[in-house]
């Protein structure tokens, strides 16, 4: 059973559906996605620092690729990670930029007790707003989504690669890809309420404080089962940090049906590469702090059989603030039986509609 809570967010009362059970590993979790937004805390962090799956592919790239060259280390954090990691792979030196004003001062701190700190320049700001010299030949950035491109990675490592690596320079990650198939919601959270989980509550308020008024945020759900997928993965959006790389794209795909079920959207997940000719990290079937995100198409579940065809577009345009993007999706549901079921949703980064959708609606409960 959910129980309903209250959360104030600069002056908005908002009615909260929660699941008050206690989170484990092997049981789904439904959460506001979290990474696009600077509420980065203790724990926030330490998931990323621990996270063994990443960090092993990102020091690998960097143990390639850092020894002898200048770093740039955009998103450092308050432990200045990649930073670190650079010059203990053999960087000649570093530059760490972070945005978030706490995660700066601790930063400075840590930077103060390191041995190499004179190798370390740290500065306060956003990479596309900061000039500097001289310039970096590789470019570390964990700004990557659960959904690829929603923390701004596109917009961020085109500037990156336009004003501040050298020619030829390269970026880590190399290519970060976004998956999709079709799902029910209920489903991929089996025998449990439709709700937050509790421990999510102060990041969505804290994302609404952000923002200064509620809205329809992007789902993330943690420890999907995945025979929860009524078919495979197809990607949607595809980011070449050292390619063709696009801020803005848009994607049609045919997403098969392959078992019997009910689909009212689709759960997608991050493909990532660090090196080209690596097994990519799969935040699906692997253990890390990326999880999958639940995107709502249809207003109520649409049986489907094996062989029905979901056409998905997805559009990717960048938001008002010119990085973040939005995510614009249009779905027709082709069933054996010739008939049609339209659906789409618009996910902006911020803004939009409040209890737009009938599973936000379910989520936040009028009073």
């Amino acid at each position: 059973m959910y129980e309903t809570r209250e959360i104030k967010a600069h002056g908005h009362t908002v009615r909260v559906n929660v699941d008050p059970a206690p989170e484990r590993e092997d049981r789904p979790a439904l959460w506001p996605t979290v990474g696009e937004y600077p509420i980065y805390d203790q724990f926030l962090y330490s998931t990323m620092t621990t996270d063994q799956e990443r960090n092993e592919r990102f020091l690998a790239a960097l143990a390639k690729l850092a020894p002898g060259r200048r770093v740039l280390d955009i998103g450092t954090g308050e432990d200045l990670l990649w930073a670190r990691a650079s010059l203990q792979t053999g960087a000649r030196n570093a530059l760490a930029v972070e945005v978030i004003e706490d995660a700066f001062h601790k930063a400075a701190d840590t930077l103060t007790a390191l041995d190499q700190h004179d190798q370390i320049t740290l500065l306060r700001g956003e990479s596309t707003a900061l000039q500097f010299a001289p310039k970096a030949d590789i470019c570390v950035a964990e700004i990557i989504g659960s959904l690829a491109g929603a923390e701004g990675a596109a917009a961020v490592l085109t500037d990156a690669r336009n004003r501040h690596l050298t020619p030829g320079g390269l970026v880590v990650p190399h290519r970060a890809v976004t998956l999709a198939a079709p799902v029910r919601l209920s489903t991929l959270l089996p025998g449990q309420p439709v709700a937050f989980a509790e421990a999510s509550l102060p990041y969505l308020q804290a994302i609404f404080d952000w923002h200064g008024r509620p809205f329809d945020i992007r789902l993330r759900i943690e420890h999907p089962h995945t025979d929860a997928l009524l078919g495979d993965g197809t990607p949607i959006e595809v980011l070449d940090f050292n390619g063709e790389l696009r801020t803005e794209q848009r994607t049609t795909t045919r997403l098969t049906i392959t078992q019997a079920g009910h689909v009212d959207g689709v759960l997608t997940w991050l493909n990532l590469w660090c090196l080209p000719d690596e097994e990519p990290l799969d935040a699906l079937r692997m253990k890390t702090n990326w999880a999958s995100i639940y995107l709502p198409l249809f207003g109520e579940p649409v049986p489907v059989t094996p062989g029905d065809v979901l056409e998905l577009t997805v559009e990717v345009a960048l938001s008002d603030d010119g990085i973040h993007p939005d995510y614009h999706l249009g779905a027709t549901l082709h069933t054996t039986s010739g008939n049609k079921h339209h659906g789409s949703l618009t996910s902006p980064h911020h803004g939009g509609p409040f209890r737009a959708h009938p599973v936000y609606q379910a989520l936040f409960p009028a009073a």
